[in-house]
């Protein structure tokens, strides 16, 4: 394991050279790396792994500018969605080929 201090100096070699060139770089990157996750200083905030699992909430606002859009925004998805439940059924009822057109595409997406 390598020590603390054996990384500081490492980095204060790196920092010291009068002529750093790309390998004094990413040297230095790698000790200053290895640092912050091996001993990371109190006033930092801990390192967070990555996954590859989709988040809990997706936060993307896919609003647009239309009246519609912007009440939906005002009132929210949760009040909005049996509205739309509701007109996506009587437009199944007067207009069949539009409901099956908007079901195509969110079905495609």
């Amino acid at each position: 394991m390598i020590s603390e201090k054996d990384l500081i100096e490492a980095i204060a070699e790196c920092q010291g050279e009068r002529n750093p060139n790309a390998n004094t770089c990413i040297k230095l990157a790698s000790y200053l790396t290895i640092k912050k996750f091996l001993y990371p200083s109190e006033d930092e905030e801990p390192i967070q792994s990555y996954s590859y699992a989709m988040p809990a909430v997706v936060e993307e606002d896919y609003y647009t500018n239309s009246e519609f859009s912007q009440k939906v925004k005002e009132i929210g998805m949760d009040r909005a969605y049996p509205v739309i439940d509701d007109l996506m059924s009587t437009l199944a009822y007067i207009n069949p080929k539009l409901y099956d057109s908007v079901m195509r595409k969110l079905n495609s997406l």
